[in-house]
């Protein structure tokens, strides 16, 4: 062999040495690779790794125990959705008739993609990029654009936290300050703020003293300085929670993820104990059976599956890949799916309880305002004493007594009766009365609350419990970013969680404008909820169609040590698909035919209006939509043209002196077999799957054929290559 041969270069230098795998395997004679170490890598960015890179997976953060792990999971998922949202959407659709599309979607579509999802994560161990790029290669860009998504969703998310940090102060306090209107001086004379006479006081301290809201969407007014720095301080907590990674955030979860249940238990057992509360849990669990056939229920429900489980976000993945590999995620997906339910339905209760104490004080208000007007009317003999009965007494009038009247006056008077301008005071209209998302919270759930006994208390651990319920959920979302950009492309940790925060802030500016709760409403509605149920999907066909669902039960039962019921091949492969794209269809039309828009608060009139976005506003919705989308077809047709490499070409090789390590992942087919039959095989197994180039359904890699008893793949080579080492 010549002197300057790059094997003599190894047998007599530590340094790296780098040639084509080509030349090596047709021209270099056989060498001692119980001495050596051999690299294979992409040459387009994989040179200057070399072997520092070994065992890369070995050296991934774990975490501290099965505990700590489901507490992030059920921190992630139980977010404020389950507390205002999934209440909201059991009052407007049906009551306990809206439990039977959530519970169906969950089975035939939650479960199974969320047990996906943390299979994937756990096998893989790696974030939503580099997963998905080991999955298959041309739809790669799934990561990013889930990524993506996490950044929209984390952007207003940390705003809704900041408001109940400010709410959180403004508890310390007696009388709350929402419980009465002010009152301002006009000269000598003192008078009730008008915008607050028209509305109720929980709400214009909602609008008018938090948010300080302008008209509409079009109407900036500038940034709202309280809300500015209570975002200040929300990005704050959330980038000291995660800027070790799981090592800072695993420890937050253990009181993050349990302090709001004993929130939720102490507020059912005060709700159950109020006036009125089995009116509202009543009223929650009577089915309104015509709703069940309602398409727009169904679609509503698994939005609100996918958003309840955090599914297409990479959270799950993210946190699913710093587990060992024999954990046993089929037991987590099916625990933290009930959890979750348990969550949203003890919630519900809660909320009914108090909605059904809070309405029948309206309720009560109602009769006695009523009641005075009837006054009047018989004063002013606009109304006959005989059309009272005689066991009436309005120094007590009740609820049935004013009810009876009413139907009297209304038979008598039937011509007049609408001038009157009487109510009819039912219970059931103020139980219909539907708060929808930060309404539920800020203004009805906060006004029952001025009425307990106590109420600072009780609202300090409200919005305690929705601080750290968000705090929770963020943590996921951003692990969702952080973890694949950090494994892809190798940056610093700390550095990289902190410039995101700090973007994040400067960027989240634009929901502290006193129009920015319109734009929280264009995103949680509309950007994210799109682009989320298309990734969902390719996730699905990823695994299903194109990595193989047969390749991938065996791989879990590799994994897992048992083989996971049949159940899921049909789910993943046939039912959650087409499930998805009627989902997805449904999306769409819905977008078409009924135009975006949100609710204003017009000062002037003390109510909300619905307005349609401007052009401008829904020219910038589209363009979120398309930028979450964007990289999945542009990673695609990337690759398909071979503008990006996946991996599969041009391949450089380094040496080094030291022990044998070797990645194969990369090499095509002629170069896997001629690598094989001409190595001897080591005794160290693979302690990770390797790469392997997208081969159809049903196909099978050469790695897998050989049957050589060191290693699954035919090769006992200690493999040190990262899945997504060739992006």
């Amino acid at each position: 062999m010549p002197k300057n041969s790059k094997v003599t270069q190894r047998e007599h230098s530590s340094e790296h040495v780098t040639e084509s795998v080509a030349d090596l395997l047709a021209l270099e004679e056989p060498v001692d690779y119980k001495q050596s170490v051999l690299n294979v890598a992409s040459e387009a960015g994989s040179k200057q790794k070399a072997v520092e890179e070994e065992l890369d997976a070995e050296d991934r953060p774990a975490w501290n125990s099965k505990l700590q792990y489901i507490l992030a999971q059920i921190g992630f998922s139980v977010g404020l959705g389950n507390i205002w949202r999934f209440p909201y959407l059991c009052q407007k659709n049906g009551g306990g008739a809206y439990l039977v599309p959530y519970l169906v979607l969950l089975i035939i579509i939650g479960i199974p993609l969320f047990f996906l999802e943390l299979a994937v994560g756990q096998r893989i161990r790696r974030g939503s990029i580099g997963v998905w790029h080991y999955v298959c290669p041309r739809l790669g860009g799934i990561g990013f654009s889930s990524c993506i998504v996490c950044l929209f969703v984390g952007l207003y998310y940390n705003v809704i936290i900041g408001w109940s940090i400010f709410y959180f102060f403004k508890s310390f306090q007696y009388p709350l300050p929402w419980s009465e209107c002010p009152i301002v001086r006009n000269g000598t004379v003192a008078v009730v703020e008008a915008e607050c006479e028209k509305s109720s006081a929980t709400t214009y301290f909602w609008y008018r003293e938090a948010l300080d809201i302008s008209n509409s969407i079009s109407e900036s007014g500038g940034l709202n300085w309280k809300m500015t720095l209570c975002l200040l301080v929300a990005w704050s907590i959330v980038g000291m929670a995660v800027v070790k990674g799981i090592q800072s955030s695993g420890k937050v979860m253990y009181f993050s993820s349990l302090f709001p249940y004993v929130v939720l238990a102490c507020f059912l057992v005060r709700g159950l104990l109020l006036r009125g509360a089995v009116d509202g849990i009543v009223h929650m669990f009577t089915p309104k059976l015509d709703k069940m056939l309602d398409p727009q229920v169904w679609r509503e429900a698994a939005t609100q599956v996918f958003f309840a489980l955090g599914l297409g976000f990479g959270g799950v993945i993210a946190f699913s890949s710093y587990n060992k590999q024999d954990n046993n995620c089929h037991f987590d997906a099916a625990l933290v799916s009930f959890i979750n339910f348990f969550t949203s339905v003890l919630a519900t209760l809660v909320v009914f309880a108090v909605l059904g104490f809070k309405a029948n004080i309206m309720n009560e208000k109602c009769v006695v305002e009523n009641a005075e007007k009837i006054l009047g009317y018989l004063n002013t003999n606009v109304l006959s004493r005989d059309l009272i009965p005689p066991h009436v007494n309005f120094s007590h009038l009740t609820t049935k007594d004013y009810t009876e009247m009413y139907n009297v006056i209304m038979t008598v008077k039937e011509d007049q009766f609408s001038a009157l301008g009487l109510n009819p005071c039912l219970l059931e209209d103020e139980l219909d009365k539907s708060v929808q998302g930060t309404g539920l919270a800020f203004i009805a759930f906060t006004e029952a609350m001025t009425h307990f006994p106590a109420s600072p208390f009780w609202s300090v651990m409200f919005f305690l419990m929705l601080i750290n319920l968000g705090l929770g959920s963020m943590i996921g979302t951003m692990a969702g970013i952080t973890t694949p950009i950090i494994d892809t492309f190798k940056v610093p940790k700390e550095m990289f969680t902190v410039g995101c925060c700090v973007f994040a802030f400067f960027v989240g500016l634009l929901f502290v404008q006193r129009s920015g709760n319109y734009f929280v409403t264009m995103f949680d509605d509309y950007s994210a909820t799109l682009p989320l149920t298309v990734i969902v999907i390719l996730e699905n066909i990823a695994v299903a169609w194109i990595y193989g669902t047969k390749k991938f039960m065996q791989e879990l039962t590799e994994m897992l040590g048992f083989r996971p019921y049949r159940f899921y091949f049909y789910m993943w492969k046939f039912v959650s698909p087409l499930c998805m794209a009627v989902l997805t269809t449904a999306s769409i039309i819905q977008l078409g035919v009924t135009p975006p828009g949100y609710s204003a608060w017009i000062k002037e009139e003390a109510a909300e209006r619905y307005l349609y976005f401007p052009n401008w506003a829904m020219a910038l919705l589209i363009t979120l939509i398309i930028v979450a989308t964007l990289p999945i077809p542009v990673v695609f047709v990337l690759r398909h043209f071979h503008l990006l490499s996946d991996g599969s070409n041009t391949l450089s090789v380094s040496y080094k002196k030291g022990r044998m390590m070797k990645d194969i992942s990369n090499l095509e087919e002629n170069d896997e077999t001629r690598f094989i039959l001409s190595k001897v095989p080591s005794e160290a197994p693979s302690p990770m799957p390797t790469h392997r180039s997208y081969l159809g359904p049903g196909s099978t890699s050469p790695l897998e054929t050989s049957g050589n008893p060191n290693g699954r793949y035919g090769s006992g080579y200690l493999l040190a290559s990262t899945p997504e080492s060739e992006l």
